[in-house]
């Protein structure tokens, strides 16, 4: 999609249209998200500290976002480009790969259902998309950013829309582009291939191998020495597990207070178990990630013993990672996150969840209640997700996330992961 966030919000705020707009956190922290082509003109693009985008474009609309809104958008442009192809592998909310190899008998060529779809996605949104037609992903990707409109004083030129690279002339698309156009070529990259005087696409693609993988390691060489040869044999897969779920924020100012920090922990927590139990997954491992006010940045994991979904494991284990965190510089960004996902397996009972099944004694010979065990919670929290489902996500959550106005500060999303 073209500038993606900017032109939904262009089109909730029509009176904006030709101003620059930027899509981001506007606080002193903040992130910009998407800049309309009247902003980029001006040097704003995504991931630019939005204190930085101000000093560039002091005239610009700056917009807080609404990724609920976002992802109801990418939904329907998901559900336009399956009109074509089951075989749609999604990158992002506004972006997507598409393997119409087997749609063409039915739609025509590659460039044929380009067209068609981009005509079809801006009827059902409003929105216009650049397509990339070539025969592997790779090439697709590069492709699709040549179709793209580019910024000028007087706003978008539009672009060709729609670029195809031809079977047999890959070499001839590919080797003229800058280096920095592979995937995996960024700075500390790119400085180590100027040394060996790499500025194209084709200076790479004429190195030997062993020379490549001497200037920049084993693995990175293999992998650009393919790509610089149009080389990328994998597959479009609609229907990819997703491999780590967080939750993140940045901070107005840095946090000192141990108490907050566990109470954030307690919300990441319960967002991330969350969309656990609605992708029907269990993680294994849990992920806390630190950033502090100078912006160094650490993270500290730990592997539990049985997977979980629950948000009360995730919490207590990520809260046993941060209490060996020194907080003392001040904490700029927390969060948490869990991998090693797959999907639920039964699981041996231990001594601990037989004697929480029961009733334990206290010291003084009386009943006392049975600890919770991790089905109790995980019972717990799906009822809790099946409120949410009926009542909204506010309508229940840990006590401790109820802040000072009586109202429930709970996440589902990272809903302003841009500060």
């Amino acid at each position: 999609m073209d500038a993606f966030y900017a032109s939904v919000e262009l089109l909730r705020r029509p009176e904006l249209r030709g101003q620059p707009v930027i899509v981001g956190g506007e606080g002193r922290r903040g992130v910009v998200a998407a800049a309309s082509y009247e902003a980029r003109w001006f040097g704003v693009h995504s991931a630019m500290p939005s204190s930085r985008a101000k000093r560039l474009a002091p005239h610009a609309v700056f917009l807080g976002g609404d990724q609920a809104h976002y992802r109801a958008v990418s939904e329907r442009i998901m559900a336009a480009m399956r009109e074509y192809t089951p075989f749609v592998e999604p990158l992002s909310l506004d972006e997507a790969f598409l393997d119409v190899t087997a749609s063409r008998r039915l739609f025509g060529d590659g460039a044929k259902i380009a067209r068609e779809l981009r005509e079809a996605i801006f009827a059902e949104t409003g929105l216009w998309c650049s397509a990339g037609v070539a025969p592997n992903k790779f090439l697709a990707k590069l492709a699709s950013e040549q179709a793209k409109p580019t910024a000028s004083r007087e706003g978008p030129v539009p672009g060709k829309g729609v670029f195809v690279v031809a079977p047999g002339r890959e070499i001839d698309f590919l080797h003229p582009l800058p280096a920095r156009a592979l995937w995996g070529v960024g700075a500390a990259t790119m400085t180590k291939l100027e040394r060996i005087g790499v500025a194209t696409v084709g200076d790479i693609a004429a190195l030997d191998l062993p020379t490549l993988i001497t200037a920049v390691g084993k693995a990175t060489g293999r992998h650009l020495h393919a790509l610089a040869n149009g080389i990328d044999d994998r597959a479009v897969e609609p229907h990819q597990r997703a491999k780590s779920m967080s939750q993140e924020e940045t901070y107005t100012t840095d946090r000192h207070d141990r108490s907050e920090l566990d109470t954030e922990i307690v919300r990441m927590s319960d967002a991330v178990a969350g969309r656990l139990r609605k992708a029907g997954l269990h993680a294994r491992t849990i992920t806390i990630k630190v950033r502090f006010g100078d912006f160094r940045t650490i993270t500290r994991s730990a592997t539990i013993e049985r997977p979980t979904d629950t948000a009360a494991t995730i919490h207590r284990t990520a809260k046993r990672l941060l209490d060996d965190v020194d907080i003392a510089p001040g904490v700029r960004l927390l969060g948490v996150g869990a991998t090693g996902l797959d999907d639920p397996a039964p699981q041996q009972l231990t001594l601990e969840d037989m004697l929480s099944a029961g009733t334990e004694t206290s010291e003084d010979g009386a009943p006392a209640a049975a600890s919770a065990s991790e089905e109790d919670w995980r019972l717990a929290e799906e009822a809790v997700d099946e409120i949410r489902k009926r009542f909204g996500t506010t309508a229940i959550g840990p006590a401790a996330l109820v802040e000072r106005d009586g109202e429930l500060g709970t996440r589902t999303q990272n809903e302003k992961p841009w500060g």
